[in-house]
């Protein structure tokens, strides 16, 4: 096994991926320190297990690797386990977990001055970064690995969930997608989790998630959820748009107001900003509002001629007092339920 290189030429650019991470470790190409940070907690987790993966056969992790946690451990811990020598074989793997919550991470700079040539240091820094002003950060950059995690915008989960499904060797139609991504939110983790659940729930031989085996298994009204809901309200379908509040106000914890009045403010702003695009087809629109072709054709071209510009704003507008109300400002009384059907009646007339 070939000591971890003392290279010191910088691999934190631009263009810097998980897939150049590993092939580089593949190739023998090993760094002294990774340091992987950023708000997306999913592929801080995902990519350090692979380095683990790529670094230490599991049969040797008892001797070859050792664990700290960021709120358990201190600098000098960190630096006495990262000098120390391996106990078998040529490199010693440390992996510093959570390290936003080590005290005094810039001092870290000690050890980063000269890094022990036999030990790979893996740092991962949770729902953040790093300060780029310190020396640490610096010296992180020149002898070893910087990967900050890109953050996912919401308009995006639905590739996420299609992109992670084609990974496991499965498909997903656009609505389950879709509508996987309105109810889970940018809770990347639990998205996975979930997708793994519905890969074992496929009858035999079946490789495509629809919407009824998400509605099924995740916990999703098929007929009654905020997906529908906006499409409801897009088509200004009051019957509808009404049986599904009250479906809401009968399971109040799978459908909290809290989580329907974030994606009414969202649709509605697209709606609005729709009105002042370059042109209202399909593509212009996805590429103006940043969502697929497919998604600005069933949800917002129908939606523009059923609502004018002062009408949206008068929305978001409302939409916003009721957010505040649900919190209990100017509200000392009236139940969610109640908030979202007065919201829903302002809509719809």
């Amino acid at each position: 096994m070939p000591p971890a290189s003392s290279s010191r030429k910088s691999a934190a650019s631009a263009g810097v991926t998980p897939e150049s991470i590993l092939a580089d470790v593949q190739r023998g190409d090993i760094k002294p320190v990774y340091l992987l940070m950023g708000a997306e907690n999913f592929y801080l987790d995902r990519l350090e297990s692979q380095l683990i993966d790529a670094l230490v056969p599991e049969g040797m992790r008892d001797w070859a690797m050792i664990t700290l946690f960021g709120a358990e451990t201190d600098v000098e811990t960190v630096v006495t386990t990262a000098r120390a020598f391996p106990m078998g074989g040529d490199r010693m793997v440390v992996v510093l977990k959570e390290a936003q919550n080590l005290e005094d991470f810039a001092r870290l700079e000690t050890y980063l001055k000269q890094p022990q040539p036999t030990t790979v240091l893996i740092i991962t820094y949770r729902g953040g970064t790093v300060d780029k002003r310190w020396k640490a950060y610096t010296l992180i950059k020149k002898i070893g690995v910087v990967y900050e995690t890109p953050r996912i915008y919401e308009n995006k989960l639905p590739t996420f969930v299609a992109n992670f499904c084609t990974e496991k060797g499965l498909k997903i139609s656009r609505e389950a997608a879709a509508l996987m991504a309105e109810h889970i939110g940018a809770d990347l983790s639990r998205i996975a989790t979930e997708i793994e659940k519905l890969a074992v729930a496929l009858p035999e031989g079946q490789t495509t998630i629809g919407i009824d085996l998400v509605a099924e298994h995740i916990g999703i009204s098929k007929s009654f959820n905020v997906f529908e809901l906006t499409d409801a309200l897009g088509e200004k379908n009051v019957k509808k748009a009404f049986q599904i509040a009250k479906y809401f106000d009968n399971n109040p914890k799978a459908n909290p107001i809290q989580r329907t009045l974030p994606v009414l403010f969202r649709y509605f702003s697209n709606l609005f900003l729709a009105k002042y695009a370059p042109d209202q087809t399909p593509r212009t629109l996805a590429n103006y509002l940043g969502m697929s072709e497919w998604q600005a054709d069933r949800t917002i071209v129908p939606a523009l001629r059923n609502y004018t510009a002062k009408k949206l704003m008068q929305i978001i507008t409302a939409i916003r007092r009721t957010d505040a109300r649900s919190k209990g400002i100017d509200n000392p009384v009236t139940p969610d339920g109640e908030l979202l059907r007065e919201l829903l009646f302002y809509i719809l007339h």
